[in-house]
């Protein structure tokens, strides 16, 4: 399916871009859609930092998101890798005490925080210790209204001011003479429109995992298989833990390891991202179901060669229609995914036994039968056990769409 994000250019004093604001979109139109904050971050997280990452849309540049209410009392920063992201806390955060808590502990988690759309007012100071940058918006509050604010943030070394809404040549003067640090608005560029394409989920497996995640004692392994009947949610899955948001210690080579690694309550966390950012939209039903049957039939296939590669084989097939669904190289895919070198490998085509299990697999789907027996002999398996274990891998399948 196709996604869309807007970026605006943030420029310095030499007039040099150094960051972009990434504006949620849900359609081609270039214009905020009528759609709740929380809403909106989710699915800017879900369709851009979770699929191809953030630095892909601000080309290596640091990206300001924005985050309402909801978003903060939520934890949805949890999510953006803090090197990459400066998070603008929009103007209907109120100062409360809980809100101050929140902001502390992003603070101390090495988020950059910006003040957006900032109004002077009191109780905001004691907030000012966690702020990177302060935006002011010369539409709703003038530059002649500001002055003096502007110079009581000067005062704090560490914080850094920016002018949006900057749209004449005269706006941009002023606020340079007034010793703004950056400046956003019309007049430099205005927000431009960038379509990538995403992998759609079932949502009816979304629903099952978040019941089985909201357990006090969840089955890890019911949860893995639910994830790994949706290629699209293993997708995200993979992407998550490859993100930069968590540290990786070592390769993943099973969505169970995957779920491990995660641990429970950052599974909860990542659940209710997914269910938040949901929407219901046509999804390429025919072409999930054929990664899930072989993902099940590599993995069969696997345990009449070597039982070891089980879970490397089932996760080879799942994603060996990823270029298709994504309309993206495989090779830009498999960077952004924590799999072990065989598995990539055998993604990208290069002959090793994932590689082999799949063409099995591609061979026996197409009928191309002497380049299935070619197949079977490298494998050392006989092909005439694989009509049972394909039919074993489409029931599996039609299982849990069945009870999704």
């Amino acid at each position: 399916m196709s996604v869309f994000v807007a970026r605006q250019a943030i420029f310095n004093r030499k007039q040099n871009v150094v960051a972009y604001e990434l504006l949620f979109r849900n359609s081609a139109e270039n214009f905020f859609p009528d759609i709740e904050e929380g809403q909106a971050t989710a699915r800017l997280i879900m369709e851009n930092q979770l699929n191809l990452g953030t630095r892909h849309i601000t080309s290596g540049k640091t990206a300001l998101i924005n985050i309402g209410p909801d978003s903060l009392k939520h934890n949805l920063c949890d999510f953006l890798p803090c090197k990459d992201v400066v998070i603008e806390l929009l103007e209907t955060i109120e100062p409360t005490d809980d809100n101050y808590q929140l902001c502390r502990e992003l603070f101390h988690k090495n988020y950059k925080l910006a003040l957006d759309d900032f109004v002077y007012n009191e109780q905001w100071e004691r907030f000012l210790k966690f702020i990177k940058l302060v935006k002011f918006d010369i539409a709703q509050t003038p530059l002649s209204d500001i002055a003096e604010i502007v110079e009581k943030l000067k005062q704090h070394k560490k914080i850094k001011i920016l002018a949006e809404k900057i749209e004449t040549q005269a706006d941009y003067h002023q606020a340079h003479k007034m010793g703004f640090d950056y400046f956003q608005g019309y007049f430099f560029a205005k927000p431009t429109m960038h379509e990538q394409q995403d992998i759609d989920y079932n949502y009816a497996l979304v629903v099952a995992i978040y019941a089985q995640v909201m357990k006090p004692s969840p089955d890890i392994k019911q949860i893995s298989a639910l994830f790994e009947a949706d290629a699209a949610l293993a997708y995200k899955l993979m992407r998550l833990i490859n993100s930069g948001v968590f540290p990786i210690q070592s390769k993943i080579s099973s969505i169970k390891q995957a779920l491990v690694y995660l641990g429970h309550e950052r599974l909860k966390k990542f659940v209710s991202l997914i269910v938040t950012a949901h929407t219901a939209g046509k999804k390429p039903a025919e072409l999930m179901q054929v990664c899930v049957v072989r993902a099940r039939f590599c993995e069969l296939i696997a345990k009449q060669v070597s039982k070891s590669l089980a879970g490397e084989a089932f996760l080879t097939g799942l994603f060996s229609l990823l270029d298709a669904i994504l309309d993206q190289p495989m090779s830009l895919l498999v960077e952004k995914l924590p799999f072990p070198d065989d598995i990539k490998a055998a993604l990208l085509n290069e002959k090793n036994t994932l590689y082999y299990i799949l063409n099995v697999v591609q061979a026996y789907e197409t009928g191309s039968w002497w380049t299935l027996e070619k197949a079977v002999i490298l494998l050392n398996v006989k092909s005439d056990v694989l009509p049972g274990l394909y039919n074993q891998a489409v029931d599996w399948a039609d299982n849990y769409k069945n009870n999704s």
